[in-house]
């Protein structure tokens, strides 16, 4: 009985005052070497099961930003770095490492690598959860020049399982009923010894002999089945940790294979391209444009301001909108430049409207480089929501042209009537850019009494981005300039040009010659390997960007 007690003690005791913690701290160490920048490694989000919560104390302004781990390992690049990777056996301490390199960086603050930031003065408390599948790695740093904050420590969830607790208690109870049975037995025989023969008696003994032994199996087999049981228990309670990655494939580790942005994050980048296009759009100023129009996109608004300031019947850009948000086309590649894609129908956009985005690094945000309508009656190929495949201009690979082949096809179809790519690039009925196109310059040529015209369409190579159609063909956007060359026929004949073009090139009238300069942005459907049907020219626009006597 005394044994049985002790053994439900100690069971009793794991569960209770020895019972482990639910939780432990762990923190850097006060000697880190300082940094600029302190990342914190996606292992550690999962390395004892549960939400981990983090605790950030600094001097001033700082952020923590979530983005994944190959994003956030871009955007660190070259510069000093601490990476906390790690906890020490005991628990008790955060393993740093130091890497060297620039003593400073740019703002991280604003970045469109992060999906979200938490911004903090002093001190933060932050729980650490993923914001979608895969592995997710975070960025402390206050402003790029100074040290990130030093004080750095996380709460991980403790195995607070006791898997002896249980047995010990079952194994003492058996115990101290044994006890029990046994005190009573011997004391039926001492009251039995007083009577009865020798024979008698040592029949007893043997009965109680056997009685003992069948007792002591059978607890020593109900403790056995609720140990294994409570092991079995312990077990589901309280999984292992797993090494970084072990339930995840490659292609989740690092982010290959998922959308470069997030839905939500796209929504935040996009709101901020319309934003910025607005104020230029409003103000007739392209300094305000700031940094989220670049290419083609920010030299035809940056003309169309030029001359609207000075042609008020001159018809504005289309606006650019973040809503109606009708859908977007985002890749999944991970190197850069990285190109996404979206289109809109709001205010304004009396068709749908192909807005091209493109990150062309790490540090740098996203830029809207053109704004493409939709044909009428035009309907954009079907393109995966949840991440596309990007190819290279030149890939040819399971497409009946390259994004190359493309859009050289369609410059030269701008260009002659009589192109060899008539019947292999055509367009709707109810949108006849290129009908349209052919018209004009035979018009201008047969027209052109005191002058000769001439006309070409060039692709602009960097421009081309490719994306993957869902039917295994492609879309492919790009910009063609459009060059319009006149010269007088004879001595003294002058050429006369539009208000548009003399806001530009300084007067409307030539004896010497004038060249006038458009950007076409493009869209094309390229169908896949092996199909019968011709591509399609899905949107296009042009816009004014040059004027000048020669």
């Amino acid at each position: 009985m005394l044994l049985g007690l002790l053994t439900l003690l100690a069971g009793i005791g794991q569960r209770t005052i020895w019972a482990p913690s639910e939780t432990f701290t762990a923190s850097a160490p006060a000697d880190a070497a300082a940094a600029p920048l302190t990342v914190i490694d996606q292992k550690l989000r999962t390395l004892h099961g549960g939400t981990v919560k983090i605790s950030v104390q600094g001097d001033g302004n700082f952020m923590l930003a979530t983005g994944r781990p190959d994003d956030v390992s871009a955007w660190v690049g070259q510069t000093a770095h601490n990476t906390i990777n790690g906890v020490s056996e005991d628990g008790k301490s955060l393993q740093v490492e130091h890497a060297d390199g620039d003593a400073t960086a740019p703002n991280p603050a604003g970045s469109d690598l992060w999906v979200s930031t938490e911004n903090a003065s002093g001190e933060l408390e932050y729980n650490w959860t993923p914001p979608a599948d895969g592995d997710w790695s975070l960025l402390l740093a206050s402003d790029g020049t100074k040290a990130a904050p030093a004080s750095v420590s996380m709460t991980f969830p403790n195995d607070t399982s006791t898997p002896w607790a249980v047995p010990l208690m079952v194994i003492g109870g058996l115990l101290v009923v044994g006890g029990i049975v046994l005190g009573l037995m011997s004391a039926r025989t001492q009251d039995g010894e007083g009577g009865g023969s020798g024979y008698a008696r040592r029949a007893r003994a043997r009965s109680q002999a056997q009685s003992s032994t069948k007792a002591t199996m059978v607890a020593a087999g109900v403790a056995a089945v609720v140990l294994a049981g409570s092991g079995t228990a312990a077990q589901a309670a309280s999984p292992s940790p797993q090494p970084s990655g072990s339930a995840s494939s490659p292609a989740a580790k690092d982010g290959t294979g998922s959308p470069v942005v997030l839905e939500a994050q796209f929504r935040r980048i996009l709101e901020q391209v319309s934003s910025a296009t607005d104020a230029g759009d409003a103000a007739k100023d392209a300094a305000k444009l700031g940094d989220r129009v670049a290419g083609p996109e920010l030299e035809i608004r940056t003309q169309n301001y030029k001359i609207r300031s000075q042609v008020g019947s001159y018809e504005p850009r289309m606006p650019v909108r973040s809503t109606k948000l009708l859908t977007t086309v985002i890749t999944s590649g991970r190197d850069w430049p990285r190109s996404v894609l979206a289109v809109t129908q709001g205010e304004g956009n009396v068709v749908p409207q192909i807005l091209t985005l493109v990150q062309k690094s790490p540090r740098e945000n996203y830029k809207l480089m053109e704004t493409t309508p939709l044909q009428p009656g035009t309907t954009l190929p079907t393109l995966g929501r949840g991440g596309t495949q990007t190819l290279a201009p030149s890939d040819k690979y399971g497409l009946l042209y390259s994004g190359e082949e493309a859009m050289s096809g369609l410059a030269d179809r701008l260009t002659s009537a009589d192109s060899p790519f008539k019947d292999k690039l055509v367009e709707g009925s109810s949108s006849p850019y290129i009908t349209d196109t052919l018209s004009y310059q035979a018009e201008v040529v047969k027209a052109g009494e005191n002058g000769n015209f001439s006309f070409t369409h060039k692709v602009v190579p960097e421009s081309t981005v490719v994306f993957r159609t869902s039917d295994g063909g492609a879309l492919v956007l790009g910009r063609i300039n459009f060059g319009f060359e006149g010269t007088p026929k004879a001595a003294g004949d002058k050429l006369s040009i539009g208000d548009d073009a003399a806001a530009l090139a300084g007067g409307k009238e030539t004896t010497t010659g004038m060249v006038l300069s458009f950007a076409e942005s493009m869209a094309v459907y390229v169908p896949p390997a092996g199909s019968t049907d011709p591509m399609k020219l899905v949107a296009a626009t042009r816009g004014l960007v040059g004027a000048s006597f020669k």
